[in-house]
């Protein structure tokens, strides 16, 4: 039967920094690169064969993801990059450092920007240095200035329906090597939960969740492959 692995980026040097991140093309800390090789140690202990990954645009998930294959032996698998995969746009908060930004707006506007369902934050000014129209990798895609949870949802499930869910309906292991909105996205549209279940969701980075699924894609088991870093999951399954 499929199996997916959900694994979020390892620590980048903005989650380090504590400043909103999104698009922006940052790099994994050195305990980012060891949360994504433990990652890949973790599915190799586990016996899992990959046969397909998908991941973003953006070199903290890529390089998870090569980390982890590397990490599990499994290096030769093919990848598939897609920007349909990136984090959730944080628009006119893009670069801002989190406790700076609370501190000028307040606490509670932050958090509704943050970690309401479908209020997303002020879309990204048109001087900002964040602009990514002229990136190459978005050529010709019609891209967003801003987001929230809800807008998210919108881009991840067409590349879900169109490329991860028939490899998981022709029986494949897959990676989905992301970020944690894209994977939140993705972990709402499987167990089907509702908005306010899915804002409670938050996904540990480098530990993969691997999903089983019957051949509808209807999810059967569910776990965090390091115990010890897994965060607590609603109930998923059953």
């Amino acid at each position: 039967m499929p199996t997916l692995i959900l694994l979020r980026h390892g620590q980048s040097q903005w989650n380090l920094e504590n400043r909103f991140t999104g698009w922006v093309d940052v790099n994994l800390t050195a305990e980012g690169e060891a949360q994504a090789t433990r990652g890949g140690e973790l599915i190799k202990a586990e016996g899992l064969e990959i046969d397909q990954a998908f991941t973003s645009v953006l070199t903290r998930a890529i390089r998870t993801c090569n980390l982890a294959l590397e990490a599990a032996g499994q290096s030769y698998v093919p990848v598939i990059k897609d920007w349909r995969l990136n984090e959730r746009h944080y628009g006119g908060l893009t670069g801002l450092d989190k406790a700076e930004t609370a501190a000028k707006h307040g606490e509670d506007q932050v958090k509704i920007w943050r970690r309401s369902y479908d209020v997303p934050p002020p879309p990204l000014g048109n001087d900002s240095p964040y602009d990514f129209k002229g990136d190459r990798r978005y050529a010709g895609a019609d891209l967003p200035d801003t987001e929230s949870l809800a807008t998210t949802l919108d881009r991840v499930l067409p590349f879900w329906d169109a490329d991860i869910a028939p490899a998981l309906k022709g029986g494949k292991t897959v990676l989905v090597a992301a970020h944690g909105n894209s994977i939140r996205a993705i972990i709402k549209k499987l167990f089907n939960l509702d908005e306010k279940t899915i804002l409670d969701v938050e996904v540990p980075t480098g530990n993969p969740l691997v999903v089983q699924l019957d051949a509808n894609l209807k999810p059967t088991a569910a776990k965090y492959l390091d115990t010890a870093r897994a965060n607590p999951l609603p109930e998923l399954v059953g």
